[in-house]
């Protein structure tokens, strides 16, 4: 999996490209890792994923957790209708605030 990173300041993107599912899911936790001490945002960019498994759903859930502890926001872009579909049957939408 190719994911590519970004730190602006007190925001950090993160855009994976690929599946993220049990064997990929350990790389988006390090990428994710990797910069979102100190940071105010961590922006997800989904434009090049369009897969999520329930390993991947815990690396994102776990991380709105740590961050939410940390006065620290959460967003979603580029969702494709797949991903969103996950994300509401699970109620997940909810948690991550995806409308």
């Amino acid at each position: 999996m190719d994911i590519k990173t970004n730190k602006n300041g007190n925001e950090f993107t993160v855009a994976p490209e690929g599946e993220i599912n049990i064997l990929t899911a350990p790389e988006l936790e390090a990428a994710i890792n990797s910069g979102i001490d100190g940071i105010s945002l961590l922006t997800l960019d989904f434009s090049s994923c369009d897969y999520v498994s329930s390993a991947g759903l815990r690396v994102l859930l776990a991380t709105f957790k740590t961050l939410k502890a940390n006065g620290a926001e959460m967003r979603f872009t580029n969702l494709g209708e797949n991903f969103t579909e996950v994300l509401r049957n699970t109620g997940l939408d909810a948690v991550f605030g995806i409308e």
